[in-house]
């Protein structure tokens, strides 16, 4: 697309031999290399590149079959696209034999080089090498092909595009050139006739057993959606179950793909006895408790002394060796109903309500029920967490990992409580701990279990000195269901519950997850359905970015077409820093703040000298086109300069950002914020406050320019060292974490050339999506945390009065006078 920079592509290709095809666009062409084993993220892998002829731009966006008496004859996947940047020139290094370069794709980023090995005599091919840097993008551990094993673009295996109907066919026999075409149907002998129905395989006869597929989960919401495009379903509390039936047998997959068929045999042996054959369907295997509720801790029970169980059945993904996948929900379900009926215990269909999603879940909640899952009826089934399925429960559970243990004074009791976290990217982070739910039983079997686990050390990242006295420590790998009432303003679980322990659910995977509210009607609440925001395209609009509330790219690009008229006089024409996460917030991220030629046109490029005196190129956005271009790069934050490309060297803002230690409450942050604005005041400068996404308040002071970056740098080093020498308890000034302890480190280093503070109105790449938010001081007052604002609340903020509007007419310098008073402070 026009201003999308230049494209790369990776097609998987099964022609003669299985390779993958890595093509760059560059001067009209794709410049094209078959890489025998496919790319690795390894930098110690070395991956062979044969050069092949171009092709061209029309072919990177094929994916289909190329006739076997081709060039090339076989199944083309889609397995990478995206945009790639050139570190040189790429005439020059196709010419030299090493071509260096960075990737934005939708696995594959960072940089990359190719280079060409010394022609061997009598070798007609051209051989390079396709090596991944040393970067953050570089992972030493896994296979990236084994990981990704489907189309980037449909979701499809290879198996399933070799069905397809398109096909790529060449012109005389060159497979570089030719065109897309329809495959032409067969017809029966009977002219006219259109194809027979595909035959239904009879049952019992041999078919292969449906292998695992990664389930279609649903996104957390506040609010049941509207429309008769929805469907309700009951949320059952239990464990999610894929049934795999064939040849008269059945297996029974959890979530992540184990094989539990020995565990619900009754379950199993009722659905080998479907009068179906390869087939596999998705469901809910539960147990009753009281008043003949679905209950998580029943179906522990149930586990360990054999008690009924009962599967509620509510999706068809195959169904006689056919794929349904891409068939609309209304009609897998009519299917599932035909091959089920009503079902019986075991197996019993999982009826629906079309339409009138928020008076069924009043009325599943009056009953005493988990709550209900909304589905978009027309939707296909896609694997992972989407905004197709929406869970809205009636109570609040939570997934947390047990990383230790609280030992207890009482007689016969073995712990008080357990210690639990979850994930942010490697980091364990402290969640809470819950004392109550615990029956004899169940306090001695995990006992047992801590026994086994005991470490030495504390799992978490950041646990509070207080509760790691006297703490137990167990490995994280035993992760609990918990219900609770809410989560307080630092985030620990608020009157926590014990319901059981989770055995389908890998530790690594539990990350917290927050609804996202739903008050920006329905285009909110279904997910935006564009994929182009001005002018620019985006590519994958339906890419999950913030995996715990389902946010797109999509999503994100209308968040910033939302809050342009707000964010953009504060950020544009400003040198801009970015945070990019491709994969999402969950994967690799990284910081870029350098411009290259592969970027799009519409984020704009500013060559700039750096302080030993080379130069180069810096980042800014002049419209809500650069934003959005930066978002299709998988951009999750904006960090902007405190000048404007115009008089770079004069600053127009002043920030200190309060970055407290993990044992300080927000409630200290936010008094230290009234201290600065108190101390900044008498030296004549107002402020405004930003609570940054994060856990800290930025207190900004808007300027006139006129003094420039060493000035203000020294006045905010000065004013820093001096508050901190005063109030020593309090603050520090020192960037050390060492010296940080039980303190707030007010850094002032945003105040010099080339450093960055995150931009209002930014998301951050956080769980839950926060967003960086202005705000008025009287607001902060009756704020309880930092990362308080989402992408709705946002959204509804900007048809409210501005809080920083009074700072617009402001009219403060940083002048000598306030340089020499804190100086001689």
């Amino acid at each position: 697309a026009a201003g999308a920079g230049l494209a790369f592509v990776v097609q998987k290709h099964d022609a003669s031999r299985l390779h993958y095809d890595f093509r760059l666009e560059w001067d009209g062409v794709l410049k094209s290399w078959a890489v025998t084993r496919g790319p690795s993220l390894d930098p110690s892998e070395k991956r062979l590149a044969v050069r092949t002829e171009d092709h061209p731009l029309a072919y990177g966006g094929f994916e289909g079959t190329i006739p076997q008496k081709e060039y090339g004859g076989g199944t083309v996947m889609l397995w990478d696209r995206g945009t790639w940047e050139p570190e040189t020139d790429p005439q020059e290094g196709l010419a030299e034999g090493k071509l260096t370069f960075t990737l934005h794709g939708e696995r594959l980023s960072g940089k990359w080089s190719l280079v060409r090995m010394r022609r061997r005599k009598g070798e007609s091919r051209e051989n390079w090498l396709l090596v991944k840097n040393d970067d953050g993008a570089a992972l030493r551990r896994g296979d990236v092909l084994n990981k990704h094993a489907k189309s980037v673009a449909s979701g499809r295996t290879m198996r399933q595009i070799a069905t397809s109907d398109v096909q790529w066919s060449g012109a005389a026999g060159d497979g570089a050139a030719g065109r897309q075409t329809p495959k032409t149907p067969k017809t029966s002998k009977a002219a006219g006739k259109a194809p027979a129905a595909p035959r239904r395989r009879r049952p019992g006869a041999k078919t292969a057993m449906p292998r695992w597929r990664e389930p279609q989960l649903a996104t957390l919401v506040d609010a049941a959606p509207e429309g008769e495009a929805w469907l309700s379903e009951m949320k059952y509390d239990g464990y999610r179950a894929l049934i795999a039936v064939a040849g008269g047998r059945a297996r029974v997959y959890t979530r992540n793909g184990k094989d539990w068929t020995d565990r619900f045999p009754a379950v199993a042996e009722a659905a080998a006895g479907l009068a179906t054959d390869g087939t596999l369907i998705d469901g809910e295997i539960v147990a009753f408790g009281a008043g003949g509720r679905t209950d998580f801790s029943a179906l522990q029970q149930a586990l360990k002394t054999g008690g009924a169980l009962t599967c509620f059945v509510f999706d068809l993904l195959e169904e006689d060796g056919e794929d349904l996948r891409d068939r609309p929900l209304v009609e897998r379900k009519g299917r599932l109903e035909a091959l089920i009926g009503e079902g019986s215990a075991p197996l019993v269909y999982s009826a629906h309500v079309l339409g009138g999603a928020a008076a069924v879940h009043e009325k599943v909640c009056a009953a005493g029920h988990e709550g209900i899952v909304a589905k978009r009826a027309d939707a296909p089934y896609r694997s992972g967490r989407s905004r197709a399925w929406l869970k809205v429960k009636c109570s609040k559970r939570q997934e947390l990992v047990i990383g230790g243990w609280s030992p207890s004074d009482k007689k016969g009791r073995a712990f008080s409580s357990i210690l639990l976290g979850a994930y942010e990217g490697d980091r364990l982070v402290y969640r809470g701990r819950v004392g109550s739910g615990f029956d004899g039983d169940a306090l001695d079997a995990l006992a047992d279990r801590f026994r086994s686990r005991a470490r030495k050390t504390s799992p978490f990242a950041d646990l509070p000195r207080a509760i790691a006295r006297g703490a137990r420590f167990v490995t994280p790998d035993l992760v609990a269901e918990i219900e609770f009432t809410e989560f307080t303003a630092d985030g620990m679980v608020r009157h926590g519950v014990f319901k059981g322990l989770r055995e389908d659910k890998a530790a690594r995977a539990v990350t917290l997850e927050r609804a996202e509210e739903e008050t920006v009607a329905e285009t909110q609440a279904q997910g935006e359905a564009r994929d182009s925001f001005a002018g620019i395209r985006l590519s994958s609009p339906d890419k999950v970015l913030f995996a715990g509330q389902g946010v797109t790219k999509a999503d994100l690009a209308a968040h910033y077409e939302r809050v342009a008229e707000r964010m953009m006089p504060l950020v544009e024409n400003r040198l801009v820093s970015l945070v990019r996460c491709p994969q999402g917030r969950s994967k690799s991220c990284f910081f870029q703040r350098h411009g290259h030629k592969g970027f799009p046109e519409a984020l704009k490029r500013m060559e700039i000298a750096e302080a030993d005196g080379k130069r180069d190129s810096y980042l800014f956005a002049e419209d809500l086109a650069g934003l959005v271009a930066a978002v299709q790069m998988g951009t999750l934050e904006f960090h902007i300069w405190g000048s404007r490309i115009d008089r770079l060297e004069r600053p127009d803002r002043l920030v200190f950002d309060l970055d407290p230690d993990e044992s300080i409450t927000f409630k200290d942050v936010r008094a230290a914020a009234f201290d600065l604005r108190a101390r900044l005041a008498a030296l004549g400068l107002e402020t405004v406050a930003l609570v940054t996404g994060g856990k800290g308040i930025h207190v900004v002071a808007p300027l006139e320019r006129r003094a420039e970056w060493p000035q203000v740098k020294q006045f905010a080093r000065d004013f820093a060292y001096g508050l901190a020498e005063e109030d020593s308890g309090r603050y520090v000034a020192k960037a050390a974490k060492a010296k940080r302890s039980g303190r707030i480190f007010l850094d002032r280093l945003r105040n010099e050339r080339g450093a960055t503070a995150i931009a209002p109105y930014s998301t951050r790449a956080r769980p839950g999506a926060p967003v960086a938010m202005p705000v008025s001081w009287d607001e902060l007052e009756t704020l309880e945390a930092a990362n308080t604002f989402g992408l709705a609340e946002a959204a509804r903020r900007v048809g409210e009065a501005d809080p920083w509007a009074e700072a617009a007419a402001w009219r403060q310098s940083v002048t000598k006078a306030m340089r020499d008073k804190v100086a001689r402070a």
